[in-house]
C-alpha cells in the first residue's frame, strides 16, 4: 500500500516562499513518477509540476515556470516543491501525488494519470 503524506503549507504574504514535501512509504520509491497538483475553491484540481523516478526529467506548468522547483530524494522517499515569488492566484490546496512506472520515464501532467494520492496541504497567499 502506497500512502502519501504532505507538509508545508501555511500562510504566507505575496512574493514570499514556501516549500512543500511529501513522504511516500514503499520500498520502490524510484520506479514511481510523482507530481503536484492544485485545486483551488471553485476550480477544477490542475497540474503544477511532475518529476520522473530518476528526477531526470522534470517539467512544470507555465503558470509556475521560474517560480517552482520540483525535486526528489529517492534514499528519503521524498519529493519536494519548492514555491517562490508566490502569488494570490497560486492560493490552493496542493496535492501530492504518485504513479508507479518502473523504468517509464515518460511524465504525466493529468491527474487520471496518477493512482495515488496524498490528503492535500493547504497554501495561502496573501495580497
Amino acid at each position: 500500500q502506497v500512502q502519501l503524506v504532505e507538509s508545508g503549507g501555511g500562510l504566507v504574504p505575496a512574493g514570499g516562499s514556501l516549500r512543500l514535501s511529501c513522504v511516500v512509504s514503499g520500498r520502490t520509491f524510484s520506479s514511481y513518477a510523482m507530481g503536484w497538483f492544485r485545486q483551488a475553491p471553485g476550480k477544477e484540481r490542475e497540474f503544477v509540476a511532475t518529476i520522473d523516478g530518476s528526477a531526470g526529467n522534470t517539467y512544470s506548468a507555465a503558470s509556475v515556470k521560474g517560480r517552482f522547483t520540483i525535486s526528489r530524494d529517492n534514499a528519503k522517499n521524498t519529493v519536494d516543491l519548492q514555491m517562490n515569488s508566490l502569488k494570490p492566484e497560486d492560493t490552493a490546496v496542493y496535492y501530492c501525488a504518485a504513479d508507479y512506472r518502473g523504468r517509464n520515464r515518460a511524465l504525466t501532467t493529468t491527474s487520471s494519470g496518477y493512482e495515488h494520492w496524498g490528503q492535500g496541504t493547504q497554501v495561502t497567499v496573501s495580497s
